[in-house]
């Protein structure tokens, strides 16, 4: 796991890699990165994420405005 900037995350996409939002439902419908999954946080348990792609980067987003 690594932190990344806005620009690192556009090449991440670029080159096929998945985002994944844990926001709440709610906040994830009323604003959400284009294309990005929605695994919140509070729903998110191992069989949760099976679904994802094994075979290419994931990027994982949280907004926390505190």
């Amino acid at each position: 796991m690594r932190l990344i900037g806005r620009e690192q995350l556009w090449q991440l996409t670029a080159s096929g890699a998945a985002v994944v939002e844990v926001l709440p439902r709610k906040e994830y419908q009323r604003a959400h990165l284009p294309g990005a999954l929605s695994l919140p946080l509070a729903e998110l348990y191992p069989f949760s994420t099976v679904d994802l792609a094994k075979d290419r980067d994931i990027a994982v987003y949280c907004y926390d405005s505190q």
